[in-house]
This record gives structure tokens, C-alpha cells and sequence, in this order.
């Protein structure tokens, strides 16, 4: 598992601990003692429906009082994870989403976002291949700067 957020996940009935907690602990972009309190919030979204949304991607998000601004991370399985996506294939890349609730416009953006850079083939398949962290943020923002096209 590369850089992003450590939340232990659902998945297909088990939970995965993703070794990433402390990026965004460190990163002050979470309050080390709202965290189970985070966990709980993407827990009780994903029991709605997996965030797994297909072609090896899952965004798990949710809204939480805690933050003040919007907080993404990333994560990248080589081997995959059972996340009982859509079309039950294995996610290798995790988009983390938190969002104060009373920004539900932005969430929703973010969350599109997301899904429209995810959506392109080339993007999916540099991300899976990326290396470190620094590998993952080249990525990011070569897909702002619309490198990969739509």
C-alpha cells in the first residue's frame, strides 16, 4: 500500500487496515482523537452501498464535523482488495473523501471530480504503476492539467 489514509475498510464482509494512518494524522488534516469517530461515519456510508465503483477503483467518503475543509487522500493495492464493487472486481486505487457537512456542493464536486479523472484508462493504469507518494502527486496533477484528456 502506497501514501494515503490508513481507515480500517469494509470489504465484502471484512475489514482491511490500510497502513495509512498516520498520513493524514501527520498532515494535521485529521484530529487524531475525532478518528474512530471518522471511521465510524465511512463505515455507516458504506454499509448503504459499496463506494467501490468499478475498474478497480473505490471513493469511500463521508462528511464529518471535524474537518473545516474538504480532505482527500490515496491509496494504491497492488495485489487489490475485495471491496464487493459493482462489478466485483478487486480495488487496487482508494480515493479517501472527507467533507465538512455543511459543504455538501463541494463534496458532491470533489466527488466528481474523482470519478471523471478515474473514468480515463491511461490515468487508472499510471496510478496502479506509481511508485511512492511523489509518483502519485505527479499523477494528480498532470489529470488537473488535463494531460490525460477525457
Amino acid at each position: 500500500m502506497l501514501p494515503g489514509a490508513a481507515l480500517p475498510l469494509p470489504t465484502g464482509g471484512h475489514t482491511i487496515q490500510k497502513g495509512k494512518r498516520a498520513s493524514l494524522l501527520d498532515a494535521n488534516q485529521i484530529v487524531a482523537d475525532e478518528y474512530e469517530s471518522i471511521v465510524k461515519k465511512i463505515l455507516e456510508r458504506e454499509a448503504l452501498g459499496s463506494t467501490g465503483i468499478g475498474r478497480g477503483v473505490a471513493v469511500p467518503h463521508t462528511k464529518h464535523p471535524s474537518v473545516d475543509r474538504l480532505v482527500a487522500t490515496v491509496a494504491i493495492s497492488r495485489q487489490g482488495v475485495d471491496f464487493t464493487s459493482l462489478d466485483g472486481e478487486k480495488v487496487q486505487i482508494l480515493f479517501l473523501l472527507i467533507s465538512p457537512p455543511d459543504r455538501p456542493t463541494d463534496h458532491l464536486r470533489a466527488l466528481e471530480h474523482i470519478a471523471r479523472q478515474l473514468h480515463n484508462d491511461t490515468f487508472r493504469r499510471f496510478l496502479k504503476q506509481a511508485e511512492n507518494r511523489e509518483a502519485i502527486l505527479q499523477l494528480l496533477d498532470e489529470a488537473d492539467e488535463g494531460q490525460f484528456g477525457d
